[in-house]
């Protein structure tokens, strides 16, 4: 209570150099400056959230001094420590009313606004991303998904950040069931991938990192489909194409290498044929051998299709 005490002081102490009188010009940045020592000796003695006020304090200052860099840093500062405290009331399992999340999250929103207003999407999106990444750690995959998506269309320059943004916000979908929502993700992924990638000369093939992406989509879209099974006049164009890929009748290894290992495309295919034919026997066979070519994304919906065969209940549980 001491150290409270302490600290209210000294922090009305430099707030009231601010108020405005007579004749005399506040010092707004000698007043920056002492938040943020404030701010540091707070943060030293794990009072975050005291230590997080110090720093939006500072962030005004950093405004009327038209600091827009030092604005955006001090509001990034206070948003992380918002968040600290958050985590470790939640470590303790304190009760609580998420007070700290929604000061984080509005910090964020405004560290933003503020980088976006600098032209800096890069940063803007680098936020948005350690604003989703600790929403999903914090098991609230259904809050991330609009950080994410806000970061990948703020990262529309660079295609590759752009799709890492798009998978992180295709994983949240599944992660809060939305089968159908992740299944437009991956498919847009793939179509980016195609257009905006690096290919091989005078082909449509992507290379690199854009390679491993079209085969990762390409995995889990044909996951979701098994999954979802939607009906032939509700079959979307691009996804009839995909399930075309994977018949019987028109297997032609050539034009598979771009995208998949052949014995990968093999077991997918076997795949699709068990799940047409409900043969749920086989169907549990090539899990196992699918199992170590697949992500522990795409091990858990191959899961679900199995699950879906064996007890079908409409949701993929």
């Amino acid at each position: 209570m001491a150290a409270e005490g302490d600290f209210l002081a000294r922090y009305r102490a430099v707030s009231n150099k601010l108020k405005k009188r007579f004749l005399r010009k506040p010092n707004v940045a000698e007043a920056s400056e002492q938040f943020g020592q404030l701010a540091k000796e707070l943060k030293q003695q794990d009072c975050l959230q005291y230590a997080a006020f110090c720093n939006l304090a500072m962030a005004r200052c950093e405004q009327t001094l038209f600091n827009a860099p030092g604005e955006a840093l001090a509001l990034t500062d206070a948003a992380r420590l918002f968040l600290s405290s958050e985590k470790e009331n939640r470590a303790l399992q304190a009760p609580g009313f998420d007070e700290h999340l929604q000061a984080a999250l509005n910090c964020y929103s405004f560290a933003i606004k503020v980088y976006i207003e600098m032209n800096q999407p890069v940063m803007a999106a680098s936020l948005c991303l350690e604003l989703g990444n600790a929403l999903k750690e914090m098991n609230r995959p259904g809050e991330a998904i609009v950080h994410y998506q806000r970061a990948a269309e703020l990262q529309a320059q660079t295609p590759i950040e752009t799709l890492l943004s798009m998978g992180e916000m295709a994983s949240c979908k599944i992660l809060t069931r939305d089968y159908d929502g992740a299944l437009s993700v991956f498919t847009e992924m793939q179509l980016t991938c195609q257009e905006r990638g690096l290919q091989l000369p005078g082909t449509s093939t992507p290379v690199g990192a854009f390679l491993d992406i079209v085969a990762k989509c390409e995995i889990s879209r044909v996951l979701l489909l098994m999954l979802l099974e939607p009906p032939p006049q509700k079959l979307l164009p691009e996804h009839a194409q995909t399930l075309e890929r994977y018949a019987w009748e028109s297997f032609d290894p050539h034009s598979q290498v771009t995208f998949l290992p052949e014995n990968v495309f093999l077991l997918l295919q076997s795949v699709v044929m068990a799940c047409q034919e409900k043969d749920t026997e086989s169907l549990k066979s090539l899990q196992t051998e699918l199992w170590p070519f697949l992500t522990a994304e795409q091990n858990h919906l191959l899961h679900l299709v199995v699950q879906e065969r064996i007890t079908p209940s409409g949701q993929g549980i």
